[in-house]
């Protein structure tokens, strides 16, 4: 018999005892538990415990834990899809998220036929689900995957694992179907309980439940205006025949990176044009830009307003964080403490009044907003708009009619900006876009706010959810939508990236999370920065911009 302790009580279980059996006997009060957390290490339940062991298990109700049921999902329905069709070289590309969904294409197949294959696919995964077959891991040479992918036709693998250090590849299989998949997954297809796949678009959605509620199917929120973008940033991945990291790091090799790199800015100065033609074609005179964190809002405006000047029009720079309520007027959440990301933390009337003034030709006094006493101050700055002045307006609550509701729409333009990856790391395996903006600013606040990894990671989830709750519902508010995300920049970050990670103290809980993305860097070639223009959106973030910022 071996001594354990399991969320914190002791108990004694058999040797040879797995994770899987004692996490079936575990009461969850929400959502199943998936993985465990083991003496401080994040572990798979098909383990095996020891003597002395401590245990806590993860849910689904957790980010950690939907993850991995998200990623094993996806083999769920990879290998339906090669039971129904008897093949394993039917190819299915995840290419995006869209809310909890995860959008796919059959390569080859039209709608049509989609539509009509979708059913036998769906009622294959639930038999699947009700066999509670055991998720396989398999440790094999690395050379051995390689030449198992090119078997299976699946050729993205075949690049990635081309510039893989290991000598040893994991892979996961269900019932002799296998594939690669980066990060932990469920012990069984029983786990795997809720899903449903839908026709949409050129494609189809495999909806999945949220952390929120894991047990049930999440609804799916239309967002066309997003998906579009998204699908544009996919159709130029495909025209630079960089859509997956094996890809891209082809592409360092054969030393494409500069022309690359042009490409890419060009291609964002060409949208930057396209925005400030419509503004001005269209006499707007208030430019109201949001997003998530770390999206580049700062040097978008920057290089946005340049464009307007090209017009003759004259941009004035205006932060929606001027007008934050005075510290003791402010809101609180529920522990009390001061919340500056709620709308009611703005002082909307006062916003609204100026911006009519400012439409009227009236002159206004402006105020900055002083951090360490907690006042709006007004120091004299005034502002009166001609024919050529126009607002372009930052802030989180851009995109929210709340904040513009008695303001003249004719002259209002609102833009959403977010870094919507156009890589994956192969053709099943997603880069989540919050990877890309969580280096973003890992890179930043080391470098521009004194702050570490550790402190950057452990306010994350606080960040990601002022975003779900204060900027992605409003998304399909805007009148354009700017993608700000580099082909290349995952490379560049990465050598800024690494120092910090490696970091974070093994001691503490951010430690799996900078071990995770560690791994998920590993699969990218470096380049140097030293050929990126200085007006870049990544300048923001690695430095040597050329704005004052």
């Amino acid at each position: 018999m071996l001594d354990i302790t399991v969320f914190q009580k002791e108990q004694q279980v058999k040797e040879g005892t797995t994770l899987y059996e004692i996490a079936r006997k575990q009461k969850s009060e929400k959502g199943d538990y998936v993985l465990a957390n083991r003496n401080g290490e994040l572990c798979e339940l098909y383990k095996t415990v020891k003597n002395g062991d401590t245990i806590t298990f993860i849910s689904t109700n957790s980010n950690t834990g939907m993850l991995a049921y998200k990623r094993s999902m996806t083999l769920l329905m990879l290998k339906a899809f090669h039971d129904v069709y008897d093949t394993k070289k039917v190819k299915v590309i995840v290419n995006h998220s869209l809310g909890e969904s995860y959008f796919c294409i059959v390569e080859g197949h039209s709608k049509e036929e989609v539509k009509a294959i979708l059913p036998l696919v769906e009622k294959r995964m639930q038999e699947l689900v009700e066999q509670n077959l055991v998720i396989e891991k398999r440790t094999i040479h690395t050379n051995d995957a390689i030449e198992r992918f090119r078997d299976y036709d699946m050729e993205d693998k075949v690049r990635l694992f081309r510039y893989r250090r290991g000598s040893r590849t994991n892979l996961y299989a269900i019932d002799h179907y296998e594939d690669y998949f980066y990060g932990y997954m469920v012990p069984t297809t029983g786990c795997l309980k809720y899903f449903q796949l839908e026709p949409y678009e050129c494609g189809f959605l495999l909806k999945m439940p949220s952390k929120e509620e894991p047990n049930k199917v999440a609804k799916v929120i239309d967002r066309p205006k997003l998906f579009q973008i998204l699908r544009e940033a996919d159709d130029w991945g495909n025209t630079l025949e960089i859509n997956t990291v094996g890809a891209l790091n082809d592409a360092i090799v054969a030393g494409r990176m500069n022309e690359i790199i042009l490409i890419q800015e060009a291609l964002q100065e060409k949208k930057l044009a396209e925005l400030a033609d419509e503004i001005v074609k269209n006499n707007k005179k208030i430019v109201l830009i949001a997003g998530p964190s770390s999206s580049g809002k700062t040097t978008f405006s920057h290089r946005l307003s340049i464009q307007l000047k090209i017009h003759g029009m004259k941009p004035h720079p205006i932060s929606i964080d001027s007008y934050f309520k005075n510290r003791e007027d402010s809101p609180k959440d529920e522990n009390g403490e001061y919340n500056f990301e709620t709308l009611e933390a703005i002082d909307v009337e006062t916003f609204q009044q100026d911006m009519l003034d400012l439409l009227e030709g009236k002159e206004v006094s402006m105020p900055t907003f002083n951090f360490i006493s907690g006042h709006r101050e007004y120091k004299g700055n005034t502002l009166q708009l001609t024919e050529k002045d126009i607002l372009v307006i930052e802030g989180i609550h851009g995109l929210n009619n709340g904040l513009t509701g008695n303001m003249p729409k004719d002259f209002i333009y609102k833009i959403y900006i977010s870094a919507l990856t156009q890589l994956n790391i192969d053709e099943h395996n997603r880069v989540p876009t919050t990877d890309g903006r969580l280096l973003r600013r890992l890179v930043r606040d080391a470098s521009y706010r004194g702050t570490s990894a550790k402190e950057t990671i452990a306010r994350w989830n606080s960040v990601r959810q002022g975003e779900e709750s204060f900027i992605f519902p409003y998304q399909e508010e805007a009148d354009a939508m700017f993608n700000s995300a580099l082909i290349y920049e995952l490379a560049v970050l990465k050598q800024y990236a690494e120092p910090l990670l490696y970091a974070v103290p093994m001691d503490c809980e951010e430690y799996q999370e900078a071990k995770r993305l560690l791994k998920f860097l590993d699969y990218f070639l470096g380049i140097p920065g030293d050929s990126i223009p200085h007006n870049s959106l990544i300048r923001e973030f690695i430095g040597g911009n050329c704005f004052d910022i």
